[in-house]
Order: C-alpha cells, then sequence, then structure tokens
C-alpha cells in the first residue's frame, strides 16, 4: 500500500493516467466492496449445488449473468439495486448509456472485453453460447495494420511483414477462443491481400498479383503470420491426469502446452442456459 500511495503522488493531484498499467489494480482496490456484496448475493441466489447467478468484473467493466432469465427477475432487480448503492458509497455512478439488460434466450446479445456473447442452436437443435470478437475490436485491428502499410509503403515487404506480425498475433491469440474462426478467416485474407498489394504497388502495378505468388510462399518463404486456429481447453478428468486436455480446431495447427486452467485461453466462464445478462460500466460522478 505504500508503494501504491508513492505511486499516486507521482502524478500529482489528478491521479493516474486513464488506462495506465496501474489502473486495473487501483480499480481492484476501489472496488472491493461491490465483490463482497455481489458475492453475498450470490450465495442468497444459490439452491442447493445450483447457482442461479454469476459475474466478471475486469476494472471498471462487469457483466452479471442470472439464469433463468423469466423465473429469477428479482436476482435482475437486486443486482441493480446492489451496483448502484455500493458504487454510491464511493461517489461512483453507474453510466446508462452503456448499461444494458438483455436475455439471451429472445436472441439479444452483449458485448464484454471485446466479446460478443449470445445464444445460437447447434447442430443438434440444442442451444449453446456462442462468443466471437465484435465488430468495434475487428475494425480496431484492421485500422491498426492499415496505419502500419501507410507508414512502410515505401520499404521492404519484409520490414513490413515483420512490423504487421506482432499486431496481428497478439490480437489472434487473445480473441482465439469460442467461435472466432469466421472472424479469423475475413481477417487472414484481408491481412494477406494488404501485403499483396503492398508488392504490386512497388512495382507499379494493379491488383493482389494471386498467379505471380502463391499463398505458401507468402506464409512459408515471406513469413505473414498464418497460426489462426481457435484453441479450446477442456478440465482433466479426475481418474485420467495424463492425458492432454487441450484440443485443437484444426489438424494443421500445433496444440499448445502451455497456459493453466483459468489463463487467457479458457476466456470467459459462460453456462449454457444462462439467460439473463447484465452488463454494465462504471464512472466517477462529476
Amino acid at each position: 500500500m505504500r508503494l501504491l500511495k508513492l505511486l499516486l503522488k507521482a502524478g500529482g493531484k489528478k491521479g493516474v493516467p486513464q488506462g495506465g498499467v496501474i489502473s486495473p489494480l487501483l480499480a481492484n482496490i476501489y472496488l472491493n466492496g461491490l465483490d463482497k456484496a455481489l458475492e453475498a448475493l450470490k450465495s442468497r441466489a444459490t439452491k442447493g449445488t445450483y447457482v442461479n447467478m454469476q459475474y466478471a468484473r475486469f476494472a471498471d467493466d462487469m457483466v452479471v449473468l442470472v439464469n433463468r432469465f423469466d423465473y429469477d427477475k428479482w436476482i435482475v432487480q437486486e443486482a441493480m439495486r446492489t451496483i448502484e448503492s455500493e458504487l454510491g458509497k464511493i461517489e461512483i455512478e453507474v453510466n446508462k448509456e452503456k448499461t444494458k439488460v438483455a436475455d439471451l434466450g429472445k436472441g439479444e446479445s452483449f458485448d464484454f472485453l471485446g466479446f460478443r456473447f449470445r445464444q445460437v442452436a447447434s447442430q443438434s437443435g440444442r442451444k449453446r453460447p456462442d462468443q466471437r470478437p465484435t465488430m468495434k475490436a475487428r475494425k480496431k485491428l484492421t485500422r491498426e495494420v492499415s496505419e502500419i502499410c501507410r507508414h512502410n509503403r515505401s520499404r521492404h515487404v519484409g520490414r513490413l511483414v515483420s512490423e504487421i506480425n506482432p499486431v496481428v498475433r497478439g490480437w489472434v491469440n487473445y480473441f482465439r477462443i469460442g467461435n472466432s474462426s469466421h472472424c479469423f478467416n475475413y481477417v487472414r485474407e484481408w491481412v494477406e491481400r494488404k501485403v499483396r498489394r503492398h508488392m504490386l504497388r512497388a512495382r507499379l502495378r494493379k491488383g493482389f498479383g494471386w498467379k505471380r505468388w502463391s499463398s505458401d510462399w507468402i506464409y512459408g518463404t515471406l513469413g505473414l503470420y498464418n497460426d489462426y486456429a481457435v484453441r479450446y481447453y477442456r478440465e482433466s478428468r479426475p481418474s485420467d491426469r495424463s492425458h492432454n486436455p487441450w484440443r485443437r480446431s484444426c489438424q494443421e495447427s500445433p496444440v499448445p502446452e502451455i497456459g493453466p486452467p483459468g489463463s487467457l485461453w479458457r476466456g470467459v466462464e459462460t453456462g449454457g442456459n444462462e439467460h439473463g445478462i447484465e452488463s454494465t460500466n462504471m464512472c466517477p460522478q462529476r
């Protein structure tokens, strides 16, 4: 706590900058009372071994999930009341514009940490959760890659690829869970076309050079990033801890041997029959 106090004093009376590396830690300390209140509500909503409510919070972004939305509306109302009450104690108000209540059973959806969550029907007809990158997250990536291409317009394609790869790799590794394959296919083709266009522009020609350079050459020889496989995590069975809990969605992509339960690969835990969603974003009062 002494170190945190020194860090806050270093910034003067204005506090820390928004989006700073220490902001999530300060938010966790500041909102600890809210977590305790929601844990108490979660205990009240639990019947035996059946949990009717879950919540997740990252800094000031929060989502509350309620099972059986039509039957447990009191949990939704009590959760909103608890959030507003606890935030009022520390002079923070709920951002009404970014707060919504969505019923996944009625085809509604909500966004959280760059993912869009909704409920869809599987091939067998059963309902399942669906999570994939939002359009906003995809556009943010394409804008960043386009900016890199613009700054490297007169440079060798190898330099361009070396700057694109870390950006695309980081974005893909974050969204490499859930149902992101369709979005990944779009990103893969879009990035390849940007690189092809860069090479033909240097030769004062139009098009993308599909006959001149094969995709194998682009990814193999040129070294453009090409690991777009969605990866999943399976809990180890108590009777067999020796098997590999990782499974892949396509054969050509290796399965990583890193990442314990609860790591980035696991992502946001959602239940197959959790219908009621309450997404909240908090901001300080002015």
